[in-house]
């Protein structure tokens, strides 16, 4: 909590190198690359950000209804498994929406510091000042920067028990060998103590999935064109959007939603600021996202592969998602291990 003295909101911002030449040495090398992509990374500036806060209201997009449905149902429950004080550290927090219904129920039985963590400063700026107000026991230490060297500051935030959330199923951006590793890197930075509360979409129908990416109403395909529309605004480019549509597609054998955009007509497109020229077929894609869905056992193996096991799952009525309080797995001769041992073992005999 934040001393009568110390101011109740910070932010850093942490990027490694500059963010203006990382997207556009991204963009030259995206599409120069065959087959053409662009990093979902990207998609987040101000605008995309908003119209990602968008597709969440959409009637098929279904995950943050069932992902809040969780929080709402198990929120208590979770923050009575933390005594003392605790530090709150989100991976992408975006607008914080959910993250509301655990700050609520952790508060104020305890203090409470929040290290929201995302690419938009701006974002972070304006979900601060909504908390501040909500929450006025709340301090919070925002973080504008890329995974990686928010993971690199966790390590510092370790006075307390932590409450590490990446949620909205943002694990579905990475392979699955990528997730492993990059939970890896998470467990790293974790104490015992400490619990790790992951969002993960889980494998369904075709139609529901690729509607969930492709709603009615365009809002994800503006989503997606935005990218293109951030070239233009950021790198002087000269992209005709009407030129180009968004598909979605779902592989049942890989368990991936797909999502691209797809030229109509050939046509060449100039980069100004990054001195490129690009040439499209008709019908030549460029790849922006890949979201992974999973099963049950599919987290179970991913979570274990880096060094995790599950303290608590639930789902939402539906069973459409699945979140998943992980926790550093014991070495098989631990104390710790040889008393969940006993326990399971006591379980088993009735």
């Amino acid at each position: 909590m934040a001393s009568a003295s110390a101011p109740r909101f910070r932010l850093l911002e942490l990027f490694a190198g500059d963010p203006a030449a990382e997207f556009a040495g991204d963009v030259a090398a995206g599409l120069t690359a065959t087959p053409k992509r662009l990093a979902c990374r990207f998609f987040y500036d101000r605008e995309g950000s908003r119209l990602f806060e968008a597709i969440c209201e959409t009637p098929e997009y279904y995950l943050t209804r069932a992902e809040t449905e969780i929080l709402e149902r198990h929120a208590r429950e979770i923050a009575s498994l933390f005594q003392g004080d605790v530090t709150v550290i989100e991976l992408g927090s975006g607008n914080a929406v959910k993250t509301r219904l655990l700050l609520e129920a952790l508060l104020p039985a305890r203090g409470v510091r929040y290290v929201p963590i995302d690419i938009c400063r701006p974002v972070l700026e304006e979900s601060a000042a909504d908390l501040l107000q909500r929450f006025p026991l709340l301090d919070i230490v925002a973080l504008a920067a890329e995974y990686h060297e928010g993971l690199r500051h966790l390590r510092g935030e370790s006075d307390r028990r932590r409450l590490i959330l990446w949620l909205g199923s943002n694990i579905g951006n990475f392979t699955r060998a990528e997730a492993q590793t990059f939970l890896r890197q998470i467990r790293d930075t974790m104490t015992p103590a400490d619990r790790l509360l992951v969002g993960v979409d889980l494998r369904k129908d075709r139609a529901v999935l690729e509607a969930a990416y492709d709603d009615a109403a365009g809002v994800t395909a503006a989503f997606n064109l935005n990218l293109l529309a951030r070239i233009n605004r950021e790198l002087a480019g000269d992209f005709d959007l009407g030129a180009f549509r968004h598909r979605a597609i779902y592989d049942p054998d890989l368990g991936r939603i797909e999502m691209y955009l797809v030229s109509t007509r050939s046509q060449r497109v100039t980069i100004g600021r990054i001195g490129l020229e690009v040439a499209f077929a008709a019908g030549e894609v460029i790849h922006t996202e890949n979201s992974y869905k999973y099963s049950l056992a599919e987290i179970d193996e991913v979570a274990r592969a880096a060094g995790l096991c599950a303290k608590r799952s639930w789902q939402d009525a539906k069973g459409q998602f699945s979140l998943n309080l992980l926790r550093i797995e014991p070495s098989p001769d631990s104390p710790l291990a040889q008393l969940h041992n006993k326990e399971a073992a006591q379980r088993e005999r009735g």
